[in-house]
């Protein structure tokens, strides 16, 4: 599965109306997954869907309805955040027999974000990430949340 490309929904209309009208082939990145942005990306990754991904790349559940019954949430719930999350390139879906199995694509989403034009770039690095990586984000996490209650902090206290 290659990475998921953004670009802009009116970038991608008129893409696939000029391949409609047969002005131009489909391009080879026709097929890969596509965004509108790189935010979307960024909302999509939220603690309950992170918590989703966790799940299925510790559990390897069977079907979805297994998935759903390790996360105890409704199959169709379940079901409608994976199809948004494989649209995006993080999973995908085995098929065993008539089910579908969902599985992890990603180990780390690095997004480059260009504050001076609409291209962003978003790059899905399979696998699990190294341990020193996982102890490196948790420790910058760490700081960005500290740093973060000290500034709400001192904001309070002045307001005293």
């Amino acid at each position: 599965m290659s990475n998921p490309r953004v670009q802009s929904f009116t970038s991608l209309r008129d893409e696939m109306m000029a391949v409609a009208r047969g002005e131009r082939k489909a391009p080879p990145h026709a097929a890969a997954p596509s965004v509108h942005s790189a935010d979307l990306i960024a909302r999509l990754l939220t603690p309950e869907n992170r918590k989703l991904m966790m799940t299925i790349r510790d559990h390897r559940p069977d079907s979805v309805a297994a998935l759903a019954a390790l996360m105890t949430r409704a199959p169709s719930n379940v079901t409608r955040t994976l199809d948004k999350l494989a649209a995006a390139g993080l999973v995908h879906f085995e098929m065993h027999g008539r089910q579908k199995a969902p599985r992890t694509i990603a180990g780390r989403v690095v997004i480059e974000i260009d504050p001076f034009s609409a291209v962003d770039s978003v790059r899905v690095v399979k696998g699990r990430p190294s341990k020193v990586a996982q102890r490196k984000s948790a420790k910058h996490s760490a700081r960005k949340v500290v740093r973060i209650a000290s500034k709400s902090a001192s904001r309070t206290l002045s307001k005293v």
